[in-house]
């Protein structure tokens, strides 16, 4: 380990423009579990339902009562803080080492830490919208509001903007990220197994020289990079 987290340091002094794309393990020392791990929120069935299937478009439209009372029990973790992984590389963007932050991930930890230049590939629990009306919301609205949040202008439907199952990423960040990540010359992949497509697609883009995978388990990735780390993203951030 000590071995992996000194050449870490060596491509990072030689770096001029990283590109950081993270995913849920990037949240988990925050207390934000992941999807797809043993006690993850796709685990087990809610009313009888896959989880997949309660954060889709169809549930917000046709179950939107459903759909809101998994999102607010699952989804929303309005106390977390972050990580020292969050705070490390928002320092690199600071000391104009990092280009940008490319995430999956819609719990905001990458700002609260300081990032600014954050593309977020599935959008952000902080942003809500009116169905109706367009009249916008915090998160601080959906998480004190009873069952289905409505609009205090128009009395419609509030929902969060996110990218729900059956829903297109939006086309201005797919391409502020993919052309960061195309002129960056380190990528940092942490935190994701690179299973969820079509954001699992951006990192093909990468033209540089070191793609560096920091993630507890394997990914299929692991045997074209650089240098691939199995370990969790805090301890390791700690390091550099």
């Amino acid at each position: 380990m000590n071995g992996d987290i000194a050449r870490l340091k060596a491509i990072l002094s030689r770096a001029k423009r990283v590109v950081l794309f993270t995913g849920a393990g990037f949240s988990v020392p925050s207390g934000i579990p992941d999807f797809r791990s043993e006690g993850g929120i796709y685990e087990g069935k809610f009313a009888g339902m896959s989880a997949e299937y309660m954060l889709s478009h169809s549930c917000l439209t046709m179950h939107t009562e459903l759909f809101f009372e998994f999102y607010k029990s699952k989804m929303l973790y309005p106390s977390a803080r972050p990580n020292a992984a969050h705070l490390r590389f928002a320092e690199l963007e600071r000391e104009g080492k990092l280009l940008s932050t490319v995430t999956q991930n819609i719990d905001g930890l990458h700002q609260a830490a300081g990032a600014k230049r954050v593309w977020e590939l599935h959008g952000s629990v902080h942003r809500n919208t009116c169905m109706k009306c367009g009249e916008k919301y915090g998160l601080g609205y959906i998480v004190a509001s009873e069952g289905v949040p409505v609009c205090r202008k128009c009395g419609g439907v509030v929902r969060p903007d996110v990218v729900l199952y059956g829903e297109g990423l939006d086309a201005d960040t797919i391409e502020g990220a993919v052309n960061d990540i195309s002129r960056a010359d380190v990528l940092i992949v942490a935190g994701t197994s690179l299973a969820v497509y079509p954001a699992a697609s951006l990192p093909d883009c990468f033209n540089g020289d070191e793609l560096v995978l920091i993630n507890k388990s394997r990914t299929e990735r692991d045997s074209i990079a650089t240098l691939a780390i199995h370990d969790d993203i805090a301890r390791v951030a700690e390091q550099i």
